[in-house]
């Protein structure tokens, strides 16, 4: 297995030999303006696309978490081929037609796809009454032959519907959504350093790959603040936070 980060949550998984395109955006830096009511007034993204277009045209297929965004982006929607196979949350669905796309699997529970299969968990974009204004936001647990279980969290904080999905599905890979993103109200809407130490402690044979940082205005959470966490509390051994471009290999 081999996880790519474009940016933000922009990665590439290369699984059994298939190529999902996680949460495609492809707007150039500043073409968006910044998000509402958030602490830093700057366009996004804040940084361009380290990686050639083309390569996120090759892929086999998009997996999408939700379409805020800065995780589906208009670009995204323009350019890439309508015949790649899209699997979203049953919520998205429709969207995805609407964008012209002609392969949509709306996951429910589970699906199964060139010897990948996606089973998709819950999340919480936030706290109390601001999870239920973001809108259903979901993850995915992907299992193939021959390869470690991967979990994405999704856009979420931690919360038992992520507690649960590591003890039912014993990952030994999980993406976590970080950046810490939050308005100037109601908290952190995706984790931030207490929540990625609560999923290392319930998940501490899991490599953790941490990404969503410093690509879109509203999360402040960085990369370097989270080393410096990572190192203080002794976790840097299971935790990868990659530059925006790499690639890991599990």
């Amino acid at each position: 297995m081999e996880l790519r980060l474009v940016r933000h949550a922009t990665h590439i998984v290369n699984m059994g030999g298939v190529k999902l395109l996680v949460d495609p955006v492809l707007s150039p830096a500043g073409a968006m303006p910044p998000i509402d009511n958030s602490p830093n007034p700057l366009r996004n993204p804040l940084v361009g696309l380290p990686i050639n277009e083309s390569d996120l045209a090759a892929v086999d297929g998009i997996l999408c978490t939700h379409t805020h965004r800065d995780h589906f982006d208009a670009a995204a929607a323009e350019r890439l081929p309508k015949e790649l196979p899209v699997f979203c949350q049953p919520a998205d669905e429709a969207k995805f037609r609407d964008f012209g796309f002609v392969k949509v699997t709306a996951v429910g529970d589970t699906a199964e796809w060139r010897g990948v299969s996606l089973t998709r968990t819950g999340g919480r974009h936030g706290s109390g009454e601001l999870a239920e204004r973001m809108g259903p936001v979901s993850g995915y647990v992907l299992r193939c032959p021959g390869e470690p279980t991967l979990y994405i969290a999704g856009d979420t904080v931690w919360c038992p519907e992520v507690a649960a999905a590591l003890a039912e599905h014993r990952p030994e890979v999980i993406v976590l959504f970080a950046g810490a993103a939050q308005f100037l109200s109601g908290g952190p809407i995706t984790m931030g350093t207490a929540d990625i130490a609560a999923v290392c402690a319930a998940a501490p044979a899991a490599r953790v790959m941490v990404v969503h940082m410093e690509a879109f205005n509203h999360c402040l959470l960085t990369r370097p603040l989270l080393r410096e966490f990572l190192e203080r509390e002794g976790l840097a051994a299971q935790v990868t936070v990659p530059a925006d471009g790499a690639s890991v290999k599990l």
